[in-house]
């Protein structure tokens, strides 16, 4: 009987930690599915900024709504890539809705994975537009795991974590900022 338990407890160990592996890590923090954007962005140590400018930009409530949202989530690396003094600026309250352009053209309505976005790309000819919430277009080209994002103005951005699924929508982390125009 003790070997039974004893075998039974082991393996709800090994199923546990399974799951708890499952969840993504961003930012050297397990994202969990069952919390929302925001909830899951503060604890990423790659996306400080981004959280400064959504807390900065008034967009924590929005974010953390039902959606569901699709979120193109810039890393730390790079708003450090904009041209020194960009990021300071466009924290100032006076910037805010500079700041509210550039923060809500990273997010489309609706829950976009890769999966989903690969038929897309497949049904468009090899791309795929999106209407942001700030109502300009994004555009994805390539497929599964290699897709990059392309901005209004012709910037690109790759999705380097994809598919990290939240209550509310699901995050794509990309590694540049997208510039609506």
């Amino acid at each position: 009987m003790k070997i039974k338990l004893l075998s039974a407890a082991l393996g709800l160990a090994i199923a546990g930690s399974a799951f708890a592996a499952s969840e993504p890590m961003v930012g050297g923090a397990a994202m969990y599915p069952t919390k929302n954007i925001i909830q899951n962005a503060v604890n990423s140590k790659d996306h400080t900024t981004l959280v400064a400018a959504v807390k900065a930009g008034g967009l924590v409530r929005t974010l953390e709504g039902p959606g569901p949202f699709t979120v193109f989530a810039p890393t730390n690396a790079a708003f450090a890539s904009l041209p020194a003094g960009a990021v300071d600026t466009l924290l100032k309250p006076e910037n805010m809705a500079t700041l509210d352009k550039i923060l809500t053209y990273h997010v489309v309505p609706g829950r976009f994975d890769s999966r989903m976005l690969d038929q897309r790309i497949a049904n468009g000819g090899g791309k795929t537009v999106l209407k942001t919430v700030q109502g300009e277009p994004l555009t994805v080209q390539g497929s599964g795991k290699n897709l990059v994002v392309t901005d209004d103005k012709g910037g690109t951005a790759r999705i380097t974590i994809a598919d990290v699924y939240q209550s509310n929508g699901v995050i794509q982390v990309v590694d540049r900022v997208l510039m609506p125009n």
